[in-house]
């Protein structure tokens, strides 16, 4: 019947709650792992319908659980092409797991990482991979009906699908706020160091705001143009340090930016600007 049809779409579209024995099953026993990190680690599953996702199975959560609330309370709710999409949830006793649509193309930290991967993907593409990350924060901070501050944008945050469109994942720092709120409260930093805003560490900078998401956007472009990570320098000249000014000054002397075509110097200079304005 049509409206059943509807409705079970329609249910579908909200985050499902899982014992850790569906979870189980549906990883096939965790049989393929895609990554590992402090958070936990990631499996690869099926549903029933092949439909893949990918299982989050948290560490022995200590502390009240901010993190898996955090994730679950601010994607649960919303739907952007360029946030990843929460498919549902596991609190099963002191086992939790998250479960999100599956993203064949891994994180853009894969392709910005080296000059042979980046060249890979193209100028033209890493442009709209940086454009989309930007129609995604916009969507966080003005698009719901509170403001979403991720606190943790950055190359690993960022999955591609199989058309390579960015998703913004990881919530499990994120704060909500009105938007008519121009600072939030913060007890403790958080974030990842290299793209942490400045007024984050230290309030002598300013008030923590949305701004701090657009400084770790600002950074994430830089090392898009810089091929390497922000916080790595071998070099002992102390001018070269502070990754931006590493970064303008390569370009500035056309140094290390690997650009096949006219257009493409284009793009680079266009991101690398944006980038310098967002910090």
């Amino acid at each position: 019947m049509k409206i059943e049809r509807f409705l079970e779409d329609y249910r579908a579209l909200k985050p499902t709650r899982y014992t850790y024995a569906e979870i189980k099953k549906i990883t096939d026993n965790f049989k393929e792992k895609l990554g590992q990190g402090g958070y936990g680690t990631v499996y690869k599953g099926k549903f029933a319908n092949d439909v893949h996702i990918a299982a989050k199975i948290l560490n022995n959560v200590k502390g009240n659980g901010d993190d898996f609330i955090n994730e679950v309370e601010t994607i649960g709710r919303i739907h952007h092409v360029n946030v990843v999409r929460l498919v549902g949830y596991c609190a099963d006793g002191f086992k939790r797991a998250l479960v999100y649509e599956y993203l064949p193309n891994d994180s853009l930290e894969k392709f910005i990482s080296s000059n042979q991967e980046k060249c890979s993907l193209g100028w033209e593409r890493l442009q709209g991979i940086a454009l989309g990350i930007a129609k995604g924060i916009e969507y966080l901070h003005q698009g719901c009906d509170q403001r979403i501050l991720h606190f943790d944008i950055k190359p690993h945050n960022i999955l591609l699908d199989h058309n390579f469109n960015p998703k913004i994942s990881d919530f499990g720092l994120a704060k909500l706020c009105s938007k008519e709120q121009s600072a939030v409260s913060m007890t403790a930093a958080r974030g990842t160091v290299g793209y942490i805003a400045p007024e984050v560490f230290s309030r002598n900078f300013g008030n923590v705001s949305y701004k701090s998401d657009v400084y770790s956007f600002g950074m994430l472009l830089l090392e898009m143009v810089g091929g390497r990570k922000n916080t790595y320098v071998t070099t002992q000249n102390t001018s070269e340090v502070y990754f931006p000014e590493w970064i303008y000054d390569r370009l500035n002397h056309e140094q290390g930016i690997v650009v096949e075509e006219d257009g493409d110097a284009k793009i680079v200079k266009r991101i690398t600007i944006v980038g310098l304005w967002c910090i």
